[in-house]
């Protein structure tokens, strides 16, 4: 099960947990906000943990907790300690970070191993202008946080996400970089995607190609690790590193033919592919009573749909989708 026409098999689940969030990025919130879905649309407690649990057993072994931002969902550990009882081999959490210092340990205890803090700048007034609302003392604070917790070693990885924005925090790659070299994280340097509502154009785009030119003219050449067939990105270091840099670069170096991932959003749509519309919803089949092989079914059948590739940066821009927000990235 969850293997698509071109032989991709899917072990990678990533689950939205809510809609909502405390910041407003200009890349994946629209600047008006968008409308939310009433807590009654949304997927329960019981729902989220059913989905799960049917996933792993038809084959995944890593479930990544999204959102919007996952910790603004009150439940959020509780779910985390549901999915945690599953065996898997990865749980793993995408956060802003304001939230997370707090709710860490209770985290850790629920069997979260890996953790990955969105953070596009150092700088505390390019923070609040990227994120419209402040907060990057939380941030950094959590990180510190999670240093001491063990993440980033004893087999708990923790990545750092920077959407590269052109002409906004472009200056400030071989900071990240030598962030990476004095701490055991890794930095991932991610294209800016267009999706509803951001307003996407080609121009803001910083490539793989030149953020990787910027740090190695600041610190030199770097070394390419060996990456997963799936990973999402190319990474690197130098020798005495304890980090790395990695660059997801969706846009000029697509990675659609190792793709492992399955992708559900807080309301109960199965998306095959961040960047494709179509969408099954398996919040409405459960409540109309489907059986777990009824749901398994469904979900196979949307895979057997699946392209090979997304249709590259240009069409993707004019093709109606939904926010990333609700998407749950």
């Amino acid at each position: 099960m969850l293997t698509d026409r071109f032989g991709r098999r899917h072990t990678t689940l990533r689950l939205g947990l809510t809609e909502r969030c405390n910041l407003r990025c200009v890349y994946c919130m629209p600047e008006a906000g968008v409308p939310l879905t009433p807590t009654r649309a949304m997927l329960t407690t019981d729902e989220v943990g059913r989905l799960a649990a049917l996933l792993v057993r038809a084959g995944v072994d890593k479930v990544r907790l999204t959102g919007g931002e996952p910790l603004a969902r009150k439940d959020a550990v509780e779910v985390a300690e549901r999915i945690g009882r599953l065996g898997l081999r990865s749980l793993a959490l995408t956060t802003n970070g304001v939230l997370l210092e707090s709710r860490l340990p209770a985290l850790a205890r629920a069997g979260l191993t890996d953790l990955t803090v969105s953070l596009d700048t150092l700088r505390p007034d390019r923070f609040q202008a990227i994120t419209r609302r402040p907060g990057l003392d939380r941030v950094l604070s959590a990180l510190d946080a999670a240093l001491a917790l063990g993440y980033g070693t004893d087999g708990r990885s923790l990545k750092v996400n920077v959407v590269a924005l052109k002409d906004v925090n472009e200056d400030e790659v071989a900071d990240f970089a030598a962030w990476a070299a004095r701490e055991p994280i890794e930095v991932r340097f991610i294209e800016v995607m267009p999706f509803g509502g951001n307003g996407w154009d080609r121009s803001e785009l910083v490539p793989m190609a030149q953020t990787r030119a910027a740090i190695e003219d600041a610190l030199g050449p770097l070394d390419r690790c060996d990456d997963a067939r799936d990973s999402t990105a190319q990474t690197f270091r130098q020798p005495g590193w304890r980090g790395r840099v990695g660059f997801v670069a969706s846009m000029t170096a697509p990675f659609c033919a190792g793709c492992s991932r399955l992708r559900v959003t807080a309301d109960g749509a199965l998306k095959v592919c961040l960047f494709g519309n179509a969408e099954v919803s398996l919040r409405d089949a459960m409540r109309a009573g489907a059986s777990d092989a009824e749901l398994a079914r469904a979900v196979q059948t949307a895979l057997d749909g699946k392209h090979a590739a997304h249709a590259g940066m240009d069409p993707m821009a004019i093709t109606e989708d939904r926010p990333m927000i609700t998407i749950g990235g």
